[in-house]
């Protein structure tokens, strides 16, 4: 994959970045795509969101849970909830 060795672009008034369309036929990131943005000490990197992203924040790292498990730890909170009146 040939890549150009940098292309310039400017940050508007409201914070956007318009990446080159190049760039983002190359990535094949559509509208819509999702970006994470990390800002590194050399500058920021774009990469797109994976599903590690997604579930892997959760932080949990015991052992696995048992459908029965999940299930009563969503009825203890729904049953919280209920209790500070938010459904």
């Amino acid at each position: 994959m040939a890549t150009k060795v940098r292309d310039e672009v400017k940050i508007t008034g409201d914070g956007r970045v318009t990446l080159p369309a190049d760039v983002r036929a190359r990535r094949q990131w559509d509208t819509g795509t999702r970006l994470i943005v990390e800002d590194r000490p050399d500058g920021v990197l774009l990469r797109t969101v994976t599903v590690d992203d997604l579930f892997g924040s959760a932080g949990y790292t015991g052992p696995a849970k048992t459908i029965e498990e999940m299930d009563e730890a969503i009825a203890l909170e729904v049953a919280r909830r209920y209790a500070l009146g938010r459904y």
